[in-house]
């Protein structure tokens, strides 16, 4: 019986096994074996404290930006060793980074920065700005001013994820709106009224923390949020875009929660999960929501407990559900009966860069 319960422990494991990548304290990425719970490797950054990973195109690269003089790492992921890195930080001048993609071939990152000059008696905080990093010149190769309202807008243009398309001819940015820019002048070629939910609980993260998954080359597919233009009542829905075509089909599903911590699309694309927050301080009551994506209605729903400050993640094979971020342990849920399993101990203070999962 004692052989029979280690090898349902050990398939239960293997079926889950993929391989987790997370910024840690004080300067490293954690590489954690989904099959083992454990664990298997830690890279040491050149630049410093990680505050953003994210995946190349071709999976074979993680990009990771660095919060002690706007630094940027470039790690191999077969090797998990770092084939690049430098700082944009130089002399009295200093860089913050928010939002952020790759390029489709992986030799530059799309980015928002602001520049901080440092004067005798003052810092001067420059306006942010589109910039492109050349990863081979390690340097800032271009950048260009947000239009007027972008820069009014919620969150002021320091904040919303960005995503390339394949074609590399577009800039998506998802904010209070959707702002569709061509990459080649940053020209806002089309804007939707669709907004991202509010993130409670999740620290800006600076380039472009994996919140949302994209399931297939070329397709977005996130949560957002859209105004009834008769009683301006919120509603929240899944919106599926073509990062080509620039194609968006919304689908309303009900009144927008409080706060929602980005969609995860499962592998198989039929089904997709969400934490939810309403409520505020002593009231506030989270829960793990499930989609149908076939047919665009909520699922099962059950509450979780409510942390300060937390990222969402998916394993591997889309049947564990992760809530990380801001402290040393991982929590394992279940995706079908969204039910509490385990928590892993990482024995390291994690930061908010978000987590990059391969199979």
């Amino acid at each position: 019986m004692r052989n029979l319960i280690a090898g349902l422990i050990l398939t239960s494991g293997a079926a889950c096994a993929g391989t987790l990548f997370l910024g840690a304290y004080p300067d490293s990425v954690i590489v954690f074996d989904e099959a083992k719970g454990k664990i298997a490797d830690r890279i040491h950054l050149e630049t410093g404290l990680p505050v953003g990973l994210r995946l190349s195109h071709d999976k074979k690269k993680i990009f990771v930006t660095t919060n002690d003089h706007a630094g940027v790492e470039v790690i191999d992921v077969a090797t998990h060793k770092v084939l690049n890195h430098f700082v944009l930080d130089n002399g009295a001048k200093r860089y913050r980074f928010n939002g952020g993609a790759p390029d489709p071939d992986g030799k530059s990152l799309y980015a928002l920065t602001t520049e901080i000059t440092k004067q005798i008696d003052r810092y001067e905080i420059g306006k942010p700005k589109y910039t492109v990093i050349d990863l081979e010149q390690q340097k800032i190769a271009r950048t260009a001013d947000l239009a007027p309202e972008d820069e009014r807008a919620s969150g002021g243009g320091r904040g919303g994820g960005f995503q390339i398309s394949p074609d590399g001819k577009y800039l998506y940015q998802f904010r209070d709106s959707v702002v569709i820019l061509n990459t080649s002048d940053f020209k806002v070629v089309e804007r939707l009224p669709l907004s991202k939910p509010d993130l409670p609980g999740i620290e800006s993260i600076s380039f472009g923390g994996q919140l949302d998954s994209i399931t297939e080359p070329g397709v977005y597919v996130s949560v957002f949020n859209s105004t009834d233009p008769i009683v301006h009542s919120r509603l929240f829905g899944i919106g599926r875009f073509d990062l080509n075509t620039r194609k968006m089909d919304f689908s309303p599903i009900g009144p927008a929660p409080t706060g929602m911590a980005g969609l995860h699309v499962a592998p198989d694309k039929k089904a997709a999960y969400t934490i939810v927050s309403n409520g505020m301080h002593g009231n506030r009551r989270c829960e793990l929501w499930s989609f149908d994506l076939g047919n665009n209605h909520l699922g099962k729903t059950a509450e979780v407990p409510c942390r300060t400050r937390f990222s969402f993640g998916m394993s591997a094979d889309g049947k564990k559900l992760y809530i990380y971020g801001a402290g040393f342990e991982i929590e394992v849920y279940d995706a079908v009966t969204l039910k509490y399993e385990r928590t892993w101990d990482l024995n390291n203070d994690t930061t908010m860069a978000g987590m990059v999962v391969l199979p």
